[in-house]
């Protein structure tokens, strides 16, 4: 019950600020530099992962769909990256995996709030 009701209060703040952020990284992808926009689009892939698609918070939608490469929806997203870049997903998750292997041994996937 804690962390629903701190869920609850930290969300409150967050998502204000989440949705300034996504307008603020629109504008920095037309005007800004692109090392600032590219950790935006990453920040945004990871959140976009662990809600949308019930994967961690430390990897991408590309990464996680190719560990989940059985699945439809991982399927689909597979596909659409090869017509932009082949092997995207197949890349991402090896360059990703060591860090999910890490957080999973350090048991950073486990409830914070007791």
């Amino acid at each position: 019950m804690k962390e629903r009701a701190a869920g609850f209060l930290v969300m409150t703040a967050l998502v204000p600020m989440a949705l300034l952020g996504y307008l603020l990284l629109w504008w920095v992808g037309i005007f800004g530099p692109s090392s600032r926009g590219r950790a935006g689009v990453r920040a945004l892939d990871h959140f976009v992962n662990a809600t949308l698609f019930n994967g961690y918070a430390w990897e991408s939608v590309s990464s996680h769909a190719w560990r989940a490469r059985e699945r439809r929806w991982a399927r689909v997203i597979i596909w659409v990256t090869d017509k932009i870049q082949k092997d995207h997903c197949q890349r991402a998750n090896k360059r990703e995996q060591p860090l999910v292997d890490l957080m999973l041994a350090k048991g950073l996937h486990k409830q914070t709030i007791v």
